[in-house]
Order: structure tokens, then C-alpha cells, then sequence
């Protein structure tokens, strides 16, 4: 009874004349910051070490606050601290494990943040000393591997993910992480992908192992040979192939899914009502309320996939019903750190969701649709860097479907039929005149993979003429058009689309580049723009018998020309005048120049006879029925002439191009990686009572 009061009093408030008690671990802390071997005088000192909950915020910031000289005089110490640390993964004591895996993630993260003040800092000597590192992170480096492919507690396994992903970005560029070298030689890969394709590991844990394996494969990528993009190349097993896709899916359904909840608030009602009054006073509010950070790490994980791994195409395109995640019930899960929408992993049940009994009347989805989905959502705005580099991204990702055989078999199948709800921008002249949101959703009858996808690139086309032009992106948008015509050419594949909505999108976006050619040569070259888009349409003139559904749609692409020679003749007088100019853009403008031949030979050719038809018939304007009639009935006369290399493209290479982006890229990710990884997720109690329960 005494003891339990004297204990009972040390825990009581001090007075005010008494200093504060200090936990054990900090005292122990200071003596591992000291000059001294810590366990001299004290052989259980490392053992009573590791059955204490760590500090994060002391041991990182206390490491942070010390001088080149301090941590020169302490490094020995800081090496018996790391060295016990790995000792302890193997021991069988489940609280122990926890401790030393939080410890080391404070080791990395404070000596990495002193590195940053200090040069000459050399942080592999300091953690672990030269000698030893090579054999300190092979034993780390085991016993994760160990833990994670073993049938111990899922917090553990949640701690040696969050503890690697902590060890990669702890420097804003991975590349220059020289610690990941040892990654690279004691591979863990085999350990990341039984997480995934073991179903409850990959509802637990399977974000996280995704977010680590896109980081990996883009360690040092182009400089020297990356073990962990050769592996993924290769990978076959069904089990895993389908883990990947999954994780992938649901966190793209669940950013899908809070984006539209975030929409529907600010739909109808008082804002509906009064945006349709006052029109562009909402604009920006309504931009920046439905403004939701996308989720590039898992983007990543997907473009790796797709441009690395064959087989995963398969996964991309593999159907299934589609749950609907709005409704499904959640469960809370531990709390992190408050993140932008979009860059959290879905919850515990959603990543469960594809395991739960499906309602057979559900609509059918795959990771494909669940991205074209995303997709049109993303690439609404791209008016700053961030959001333009997801946009690019998606494109990217696009271009790589585009040109895989299997993908476009499935993208053309007839008996793949989806109803996709894709997102688009409201034009100011619909939200001034029917009150409608400035974000909405449209979706057509079950139909083809391939409509939604075209139906996606034609938006864009229509939705981003602006000062602020973004080139690259328009330029990827009609090279997937061009590669999509492409396969349908080769393939003769006829598909019921309507071919209108395209040849008037990029009519337009013709007219756009004229309009405003001085503001943008300025900034852009735009004559490879225009070479795409003329080509797109002597496709279609040369090749349009193969592809097209009918010969009616054939007449219907020779009056839309017809119907919109102004605009192509203004094109032809504009590259024919820089053409002929000196100056830089002579080459470009002059290609454009010569792929016009056909387009005006059509012009040329009809617009006399719609002319004359029109004064023998005494008519001053002639219906489109007239004009079809007029241009069926000439085409005999009608001489074109023959364009080699239409259907011919330079297919996707990442380097030398792209190599820029993707670096940029993993240095955004790993910054938004290391601010949101924690390690204080679960308690100690929450540990305990995990602990007690595991046989």
C-alpha cells in the first residue's frame, strides 16, 4: 500500500518550486548524446531502452539541434543506437519491435534534417559507420523483409512499410538518397508484392506498397540500372498483377467518389438559382470549392504498371461489377495527419470492397473505366503547375493504352459495353442560360470503352482554349486520337461514333490558333499543332473508308470541310505566308503548307459545283441535305492526292523526353509522402491489446 502512494505522489503535479519530472526515455536520450558508451555502467541499458514508448519529437529534434563538432564526438553512440535497433527487429518481444522501428525512422528523418544545415555531413558514417553499413542495412533490410512476409501482426507490417517509405523520402530528391543504394542491393520487391497479392495484407497495407514500389522503380531511373524496374517488368502472377490493379482502382474510385460529394454540395438550390443571375461572380469560388488535390503517387504506380509490365494491360481491362462505394458502409481507421483530398488511402472497407457480395444488377466498371473517370476530372483544370502536371500524367498514362494492341482490342470490342459518368467544365454561355453547375457529369447508353475515351480527349480540346495555352497537353491529346484512328485503320474496325464532335473540335481549335497567332508564336511553336490536326483530317479523307461506320459518315466528313473552308482556307494563307518568309518557324509552317493538298483539292473542287447548283436551282442557301447531295454526286471528278506515313507514329519512350518530368515529379511526391507518413498512428495501448491477442 506504501508503495503504491509513493508511486501515486511521483506522479502528482509538482509545486511550483520543484523542477518537472522528465520521462526515463529522455534521460536515457541524453546519455546516448553523450560522450560515453551508455551501457558501460549499464549492461541492460539497451534492452530497457526498447520497452519504452519512443519520443519522435524529442530524439529527431534533439538530433537536428546538435553541430557538425557534436555529432562527430557522439557518433559512436549514434552508431551503438542504430546497431541495437536492428538487433532488436529479430527478437521475438512485439513491443520491443515497435520501439526500434520507430526509433530508427527518428535516426533517418533527424540525421537526414541535419544534413541539410551542415556540409561535409556524411550520414552513412554517422548512422551506421562505413565498415559497418553494408552489413547493418542487410540485416535491416532482412528483418523487414522478414516481418513482412511473415505471419506476425499487421501493425508491425504497417510499421515496416511506413518506416521504408520514411528511409526513402527523407531527401527531397530520392536520387540523391544514398541509403536507397542498399535498397537496391538487398531487394525487398518479393516482400512488397505478397503484401498485394494477399488479400487481407493488401486491404491493410496495400497503399502503402504501392506508394513504395512507384518510389523504388524511379530511384536513379536514368542513371544507372534500377533492379526494381527489370522485376516489375517481369512480374506474371495473376494473384499479384490483380492486387496492384486493385489498390490502384479503389484509391482512383475513392478520390472519384469524394470528388463528386464535394460537387453535389455545391450543387443546386440558392448557388444553382443565383449563378444562373449573375454568372461569372461564382466562377471562382465554385473553381476553388470543387478544387481537389489529385493523388500522383498512385497515378505513378499506374503509369509504371501500364508502360512497364505487359501483362498488366490485362488487370487495366479485366471487368468487374461495379461496387458503389458511396454506400458502403466505413469504419474508422487510425487517425493521420490532416492531408488534401485525394492523397490518403481509401479506407479499410473500400480497399476490402471488391470482396464483398455484389448485387449482379450493378453496372460493370474496370481500372481503365475507374481512370478514364478520374481522368475527366483531373484534366477540367489545368491553370496551375500542379494540376497541369496530373493532367500531363493522365495523357502520358493514355498514350501508353493507346498504343498497346491488347488495350485497343478491348477499347473496340462490341461486346464490351460500359455507362461511364465522366466529368466535364460547363461553358459560361450554359451556366448564364440554364443555372446549371459549373461541373457536371454526362454519361451515354452502355457503349464502348473507346466513346468515353474520345468523348474525353474531344473535351478537352473544346474545354481549354485559353491565353495561357497549354501546348504539350493538346499536342498528347490529338497524338491519342491519331494512334486510336491508327489501330482502327489497320484493324478495319467501324465504330458507330459520332465523328461530328471530333472534326468540329478540331476545326476549332484551328480557327483558335489563328485568332491568336501572334500571342501564342510568342510563346509556342504551333505549326507541329496544326500538322497533327491537318493529318488527323487527311486520315480521314484517305483511310476514312476502312474505319468509318458509313458511307454517309464519309459525305458528312466532306461537308463539315466544305461547310468550314474559311477557316482552313485562313490557315492555308497564314502558314503560306510564314512559309515563305525567312524566319524560325519557315520548316514547321511549311509542312503544314504541304499537308493542306488534299483538304483544299476537296474545297476547291466543291465549293464551285455547291455554287452553281445553288444559281441553276435559284436557291440562296442551300440546306445540308442539298449540299450532301451535291457533294455525292461529284465525287467521281474529284482527284486527290496520295499521303505517305499517315497511320505511321514515333511510339512512347520515356528518355529522353519525359526524363525532366518524372524526376520532378518523385521530388512532389516524396515531399508529400514524408509530410503525411506517421509513425504515432497507433498507440501503445492500441499495440497492447493487438499484442495480447496473438497466439
Amino acid at each position: 500500500m506504501a508503495q503504491v502512494e509513493k508511486k501515486a505522489g511521483l506522479l502528482r503535479r509538482s509545486s511550483s518550486s520543484k523542477k518537472p519530472l522528465t520521462e526515463k526515455v529522455v534521460l536515457m536520450y541524453d546519455e546516448i548524446f553523450g560522450v560515453e558508451d551508455p551501457a558501460k555502467n549499464k549492461p541492460r541499458f539497451w534492452e530497457e531502452l526498447f520497452l519504452m514508448k519512443v519520443n519522435l519529437e524529442y530524439l529527431e529534434g534533439k538530433l537536428e539541434s546538435l553541430d557538425g563538432d557534436e555529432v562527430t564526438k557522439i557518433r559512436d553512440n549514434i552508431n551503438r543506437l542504430f546497431q541495437h535497433c536492428v538487433q532488436t527487429l529479430s527478437e521475438e518481444h512485439q513491443i520491443k519491435v515497435v520501439n526500434a522501428l520507430q526509433t530508427l525512422c527518428a535516426l533517418f528523418r533527424g540525421v537526414h534534417q541535419k544534413n541539410k544545415s551542415t556540409s561535409g555531413f556524411d550520414i552513412i558514417n554517422v548512422l551506421m559507420g562505413f565498415d559497418k553499413a553494408e552489413q547493418r542495412m542487410k540485416e535491416l533490410m532482412e528483418s523487414l523483409d522478414a516481418l513482412l512476409c511473415g505471419d506476425g501482426s499487421e501493425s508491425l507490417k504497417s510499421l515496416c512499410l511506413k518506416l521504408l517509405l520514411c528511409l526513402v523520402t527523407v531527401t527531397d530528391n530520392i536520387s540523391q538518397n544514398t541509403l536507397l543504394e542498399y535498397i537496391m542491393i538487398n531487394s525487398i520487391f518479393e516482400a512488397v508484392l505478397q503484401v498485394l497479392s494477399v488479400a487481407p495484407c493488401r486491404t491493410q497495407h496495400g497503399y502503402d506498397a504501392v506508394v513504395l514500389l512507384a518510389l523504388l522503380v524511379n530511384y536513379r531511373k536514368y542513371e544507372s540500372v534500377n533492379p526494381y524496374i527489370a522485376k516489375l517488368s517481369i512480374v506474371d502472377d495473376e494473384n499479384t498483377l490483380n492486387g496492384l490493379g486493385m489498390v490502384i482502382s479503389q484509391a482512383l474510385s475513392e478520390y472519384n467518389r469524394q470528388y463528386k460529394d464535394k460537387e453535389e454540395e455545391n450543387q443546386g438550390g440558392f448557388f444553382s438559382a443565383f449563378t444562373s443571375m449573375v454568372g461569372s461572380m461564382f466562377i471562382a469560388d465554385a473553381e476553388e470549392k470543387l478544387s481537389v488535390q489529385t493523388n500522383e503517387a498512385i497515378l505513378l504506380a499506374l503509369y509504371e504498371a501500364v508502360h512497364l509490365n505487359r501483362n498488366f494491360i490485362a488487370v487495366l481491362v479485366q471487368s468487374h461489377p461495379e461496387v458503389d462505394i458511396a454506400s458502403t458502409p466505413t469504419t474508422p481507421v487510425p487517425a493521420t495527419p490532416t492531408t488534401p483530398l485525394g492523397t490518403t488511402p481509401p479506407s479499410l472497407d473500400l480497399m476490402n470492397s471488391a470482396e464483398l457480395p455484389l448485387d449482379p444488377n450493378l453496372q460493370t466498371s474496370n481500372l481503365l473505366i475507374t481512370f478514364l473517370k478520374y481522368s475527366s476530372i483531373v484534366m477540367q483544370d489545368t491553370k496551375d503547375e500542379h494540376r497541369l502536371n496530373s493532367a500531363r500524367l493522365c495523357l502520358i498514362i493514355l498514350t501508353c493504352i493507346a498504343e498497346d494492341q491488347y488495350a485497343n482490342a478491348f477499347l473496340h470490342d462490341d461486346n464490351m459495353n460500359f455507362r461511364v459518368n465522366l466529368h466535364r467544365m460547363v461553358r459560361m454561355e450554359q451556366v448564364l442560360s440554364a443555372g446549371t453547375s459549373l461541373h457536371v457529369q454526362w454519361s451515354e447508353p452502355y457503349s464502348h470503352a473507346l466513346f468515353f475515351l474520345t468523348d474525353l480527349m474531344v473535351e478537352f480540346i473544346v474545354s481549354h482554349m485559353m491565353k495561357d495555352f497549354p501546348m504539350d497537353l493538346y499536342m498528347r491529346c490529338v497524338h491519342v486520337i491519331h494512334k486510336l484512328i491508327c489501330y482502327q485503320k489497320k484493324c478495319r474496325v467501324r465504330l458507330h461514333y459520332t465523328w461530328q464532335d471530333l472534326w468540329s473540335a478540331l476545326i476549332n481549335l484551328l480557327k483558335f490558333l489563328l485568332s491568336n497567332e501572334t500571342t501564342l508564336l510568342s510563346k509556342h511553336n504551333i505549326f507541329p499543332l496544326m500538322l497533327l490536326v491537318v493529318n488527323l483530317f487527311n486520315m480521314f479523307i484517305t483511310y476514312g473508308d476502312t474505319f468509318l461506320p458509313t458511307p454517309s459518315s464519309y459525305d458528312a466528313l466532306y461537308y463539315e470541310i466544305v461547310r468550314m473552308h474559311q477557316v482552313f482556307d485562313n490557315l492555308y494563307c497564314m502558314v503560306l505566308r510564314v512559309s515563305t518568309n525567312a524566319g524560325q518557324w519557315k520548316e514547321s509552317a511549311s509542312k503544314v503548307t504541304q499537308a493542306l493538298v488534299n483538304v483544299r483539292a476537296i474545297i476547291n473542287h466543291f465549293n464551285p459545283k455547291i455554287e452553281s447548283y445553288a444559281a441553276v436551282n435559284h436557291i440562296s442557301q442551300l440546306s445540308e441535305d442539298q449540299v450532301l447531295e451535291v457533294v455525292r454526286s461529284n465525287y467521281d471528278t474529284l482527284t486527290l492526292k496520295l499521303q505517305d506515313g499517315l497511320d505511321q507514329y514515333e511510339r512512347y519512350s520515356e528518355q529522353p523526353k519525359e526524363v525532366t518530368f518524372f524526376k520532378d515529379l518523385a521530388r512532389s511526391i516524396s515531399l508529400n509522402v514524408r509530410r503525411n507518413v506517421s509513425l504515432n498512428a497507433l498507440s501503445q495501448d492500441v499495440l497492447l491489446k493487438e499484442f495480447s491477442t496473438i497466439s
